[in-house]
């Protein structure tokens, strides 16, 4: 063997220790097991779901992605419950893969390790992976130390502040760009940032509500913001190139959301902050 070869094995076996893939994932819910019935061709199946496998990125501490529910143990999340659901109507298993943070998943789907996900369709992204139409909003806004004297997000922009953002994320480009003053920390997890909350290390922690909400439960005295510094438009992400698929995408989207499924699925992972008339 080549020492290129054994190079190449090696960086294989490393990533694919990075991303293994989780315990068998438990079947959907009695209360979200309705029925949608979409035409699946073989191209669409084929394109969707290369390997025969539909493998299904994840990351936790988002209800949009995956949470653990801490007394049962249970598993939940809408990009979680959304890839078993497209499985079950492609007719093809389901293999969860768990990354620390959601940009490790755009690089895995834009590499084609990964076939879906669901998550921010920003601009940045819609470079790297295809998209479905939207179908949730949410308010982007700060988890906020007991002490703080921020009362709205106008005055984060200052001399001093630290504020936290998932590193490789959406909110990292957009504030870095933003703000003057207050200083950007990306950081490599949601555990991470809530240990460098905790500390007085952070003087914020900026994302969407839905994740701000679900770290308050572990940050009680915390505060979430309530007004807003923007929007994250989320869709089903899939790697660029799978044009046979999108057919079906498209009415997966319109399905799942009509028939109340995606509901039930936000409901059962704990959503919240989704987006309110201004």
């Amino acid at each position: 063997m080549t020492p290129a070869i054994r190079v190449a094995l090696l960086a294989w076996a490393l990533w694919l220790s990075a991303c293994a893939p989780l315990a068998p994932v438990a079947p959907l819910p009695p209360a979200a097991q309705v029925q949608i019935q979409i035409p699946v061709s073989n191209a669409a199946r084929v394109a969707l779901a290369p390997t025969g496998t539909l493998r299904v990125g994840v990351y936790p501490g988002s209800p949009t992605s995956l949470v653990i529910h801490p007394q049962t143990g249970e598993r939940a999340g809408v990009a979680l419950s959304l890839g078993q659901l497209m499985g079950q109507q492609l007719g093809v298993p389901v293999q969860v893969v768990e990354f620390a943070r959601v940009a490790e998943i755009i690089t895995a789907i834009q590499r084609g390790q990964v076939d879906m996900t669901f998550t921010n369709a920003s601009p940045a992204r819609a470079r790297d992976v295809d998209f479905s139409r939207t179908l949730v909003q949410l308010e982007l806004g700060l988890l906020l130390p007991p002490n703080s004297t921020v009362a709205k997000f106008a005055q984060v922009d200052r001399a001093g502040m630290r504020v936290g953002v998932s590193q490789g994320s959406s909110s990292q480009g957009v504030l870095t760009q933003q703000f003057k003053q207050a200083q950007v920390v990306p950081v490599a997890s949601l555990a991470v940032a809530q240990h460098m909350l905790r500390a007085g290390q952070l003087d914020a922690f900026a994302t969407n509500k839905g994740i701000l909400f679900e770290m308050r439960e572990k940050l009680p005295d915390f505060k979430v913001s309530d007004d807003r510094w923007g929007l994250e438009n989320l869709a089903i992400a899939v790697p660029k190139g799978r044009e046979a698929g999108q057919a079906f995408l498209a009415a997966f989207a319109d399905q799942v959301t009509a028939s109340g499924q995606l509901s039930r699925m936000a409901e059962r992972a704990g959503l919240r902050g989704l987006a309110k008339a201004e």
